[in-house]
């Protein structure tokens, strides 16, 4: 009897560490998603308390940043949206956003579509594909000054300008993401449509570019954050001229007598508002568009 009792106390060690093992882990994954839920919502809430507050309850130490506003007022958003000119950035904006969008998604997708189809084929389009791909290595600053000449003697130092160089910046990383994802699409579906007798541009529109609508969404939104936030390239290209996008709208709020973080607050959350809303429509695809884009080329 003995015997039993002392074999059952061995066979349930084992399990009593896993058991400890997956408390621990339990633990330590509790504390993580606590860390990375505090860095979200703390910057959140302190953007919003601040934007809410008049500049004289802002005091030097941390109490001005996290104590909540003696009354609520809206005047900081008001005044921030006159001094930003509110409705002409946020046109701006919503035009180099959104035809930056439709170009990736049609430019991108037929050279993620021509090189993914063809690169186990033929060697040159594998070629090509790490080419396009090595343009995500190339940092802004080695390109900046050349491209204000360029785009300066070419009559691009306007929205236009702005909007090619968005489609060109991220055309590797779109290209990457679209090629990854047509390997989850059977390549029987286009030889079933080339016996029809459908043609490759039709086979493509009709059948493979409504099939990566997840991508497009991720495509869509990776662009959209990219080129709303983007403050460098409106700046360098568009110098001088009355079109500001909100980020560039909003670099008024820095003095060299310093900052005004109330307008400065209250702007960046007005900015927030229509991008979130791009982002809330989209989000149903992103997630199984990355999954399934990356994939190894």
């Amino acid at each position: 009897m003995t015997n039993i009792v002392k074999s059952a106390k061995i066979k349930l060690a084992p399990k009593e560490k896993e058991n400890n093992k997956i408390s621990k882990s339990g633990i330590v994954i509790t504390v993580l998603l606590i860390i990375g839920w505090l860095s979200i919502l703390l910057p959140l809430y302190m953007t919003v308390v601040i934007a809410l507050k008049s500049p004289t309850e802002m005091t030097n130490d941390v109490r001005g940043a996290l104590t909540l506003p003696s009354h609520l007022s809206l005047s900081n958003f008001a005044e921030a949206m006159e001094i930003t000119n509110f409705w002409h950035s946020l046109v701006n904006s919503v035009i180099i956003t959104g035809a930056s969008i439709a170009l990736s998604l049609v430019i991108h997708s037929m050279a993620g579509y021509a090189i993914g189809r063809s690169m186990a084929k033929k060697k040159g389009f594998r070629l090509i594909y790490f080419y396009i791909v090595s343009g995500m290595f190339v940092p802004f600053a080695i390109l900046m000054m050349p491209l204000v000449k360029e785009t300066a003697t070419l009559g691009l130092d306007n929205m236009a300008g702005v909007i090619l160089l968005y489609t060109v910046f991220y055309m590797p990383m779109n290209v990457m993401l679209y090629c990854g994802y047509l390997k989850n699409i059977p390549l029987q579906i286009e030889e079933a449509a080339n016996i029809d007798g459908a043609s490759v541009w039709k086979t493509y529109w009709t059948i493979i570019f409504p099939m990566m609508k997840p991508m497009h969404a991720t495509v869509a939104i990776l662009t959209a954050l990219g080129t709303w936030n983007d403050v460098m390239t409106p700046l360098v290209i568009m110098s001088g001229t009355e079109n500001t996008t909100l980020p560039l709208a909003q670099l008024n709020f820095q003095t060299q007598f310093g900052t005004n973080y109330n307008l400065a607050f209250a702007s960046y959350l007005l900015a927030l508002i229509p991008i979130l809303i791009f982002y809330i429509i989209c989000q149903k695809q992103i997630i199984g568009g990355i999954s399934n884009g990356a994939v190894k080329g």
